[in-house]
């Protein structure tokens, strides 16, 4: 075989296409590999370019793609881990130490879904592994918990059933009660009627409340948090006993009548309440995918050549940023965030005026078509009020800012599914996306008057 292989290292040409002889070069070496019975693993080998370095098995298009977009890892130039020398002799890097875990496909992507967030979480294999120590012990009770979902992925809904299984199905169904806006008592209404269709021994629950305990252990809920009618401050942290705003004196709780129900002492009804989603745990989410994974680090390998703004990673404020910051930009994995804001009637104009401030996130990692998509915009929180919150906004972005400090000052232990490595994960906030005067509130400058322009 040729061993001249300087063009595994000059993958493209002046005019930043790939060279014809890098893609003759990637076909002999694919043919070698699998050419070598004892190093291919069913219909995959291990991939050499530079981000997988010989830790994942692929199958042969997507080594292909991987090489063309990624290159080859440095230093590679002898395929010792593809079958070129003996067996056991060492590679520049060690390649045959690593013990990679074979790539086994799950039955459903529902399977895989969970199989993708339970792994790292508690460290737990991605196959059968009957031998395993994890297996002798007792799961404690949210490994128990994801057992069971990971269970529920794989059973079917009934015997026999070979299109659903009850995790599949609770998921359809919770996704057409959202999309039609049913009530809870038409859902449950339906759930009898479909349960009585189906065979005796279906797994169906019986109404809306235990299929959404069901799916609640997925763990991606939201915090309630009282806030003070006058918008004071949130019955947070320090302050989450008071029965009364520090500021103004006004009761948290709505006020009653005296007296209790039947069942006991009445419950109390906040005056407002914030519903807030952590941050925190959907970046970790993104993270739990290897496939998003993958995708999070688009940025650091897809910069524009040409001069031509593709995405932010391409403009002047995110390489300023990497300058100012290097400890944060040496690490590709850290998630660049922008924040959205503004208000809307959701009940239209002819309606009593009524104004809802949702509050977004935007993860900048990911490809254009993908950080501007539904999926990955996070909608971290509804401020509940009828008119703007003005420059009290920044009381209801407290918890927000409480997670966004944690993110850049300490980081938060991460798993990447893609590397198969643990890692902290930072995050920072680079810039606002709103109008003229959603931007006076959230910045604190005054946008209207003599001095409108804050430049």
């Amino acid at each position: 075989m040729n061993r001249d292989r300087s063009w595994m290292y000059c993958r493209k040409d002046g005019a930043s296409f790939i060279n014809d002889e890098f893609v003759k070069g990637v076909e002999e070496f694919i043919s070698f590999a699998y050419s070598q019975t004892t190093i291919v693993s069913g219909d995959s080998i291990k991939c050499p370019c530079h981000r997988c370095e010989n830790s994942m098995f692929q199958i042969a298009d997507m080594v292909r793609k991987h090489l063309y977009y990624n290159g080859f890892m440095i230093g590679y130039t002898s395929w010792t881990s593809h079958g070129e020398h003996e067996i056991g002799q060492s590679s520049r890097y060690g390649d045959e130490h690593i013990h990679t875990m074979p790539q086994i496909e799950a039955r459903n992507p529902y399977a895989q879904m969970m199989m993708d967030f339970i792994s790292p979480t508690f460290n737990i294999p991605r196959y059968h592994d009957t031998g395993s120590s994890f297996m002798e012990e007792e799961p404690n009770p949210k490994a128990s918990t994801f057992y069971s979902l990971l269970n529920d992925a794989d059973e079917p809904l009934y015997e026999g059933c070979t299109k659903y299984s009850k995790l599949s199905a609770l998921s359809q169904l919770l996704n057409l009660k959202s999309d039609f806006n049913m009530s809870e008592a038409c859902f449950d209404r339906l759930m009898v009627m479909i349960k009585y269709m189906l065979p005796q021994d279906e797994c169906l629950p019986n109404n809306f409340y235990r299929t959404k305990q069901k799916m609640k252990s997925l763990g991606m809920g939201y915090e309630k948090i009282d806030v003070c009618q006058n918008n004071c401050m949130l019955f947070y942290k320090e302050a989450a006993k008071l029965d009364h705003c520090a500021m103004c004196g006004h009761p948290r709780y709505k006020m009653r009548q005296l007296g209790k129900s039947k069942k006991g002492k009445q419950k109390q009804i906040p005056c407002k309440i914030l519903r807030y989603l952590p941050l925190i745990p959907r970046l970790q989410r993104l993270y739990m995918s290897a496939k998003t994974a993958e995708n999070m680090i688009w940025h650091v390998t897809n910069k524009s050549t040409d001069g031509v703004l593709r995405h932010p990673v391409d403009g002047e404020a995110w390489q300023h940023f990497d300058q100012m910051y290097p400890s944060f930009a040496q690490e590709s994995r850290n998630v660049r965030l922008g924040l959205c804001a503004d208000g809307f009637s959701p009940f239209g104009p002819a309606a009593k005026p009524y104004s809802i401030w949702p509050v977004m996130l935007v993860v900048y990692n990911l490809p254009p078509w993908m950080c501007m998509n539904q999926s990955y915009i996070f909608l971290n929180m509804v401020i509940p009020r009828k008119k703007s919150p003005g420059q009290n906004i920044d009381v209801f972005l407290r918890p927000l800012i409480d997670e966004l400090k944690q993110l850049w000052n300490d980081g938060i232990l991460t798993y990447d599914a893609f590397k198969k490595q643990n890692f902290t994960m930072r995050a920072s906030l680079l810039w606002t996306i709103n109008d003229f005067p959603a931007y006076g509130m959230l910045s604190g400058l005054s946008t209207h008057g003599t001095l409108s322009c804050p430049y």
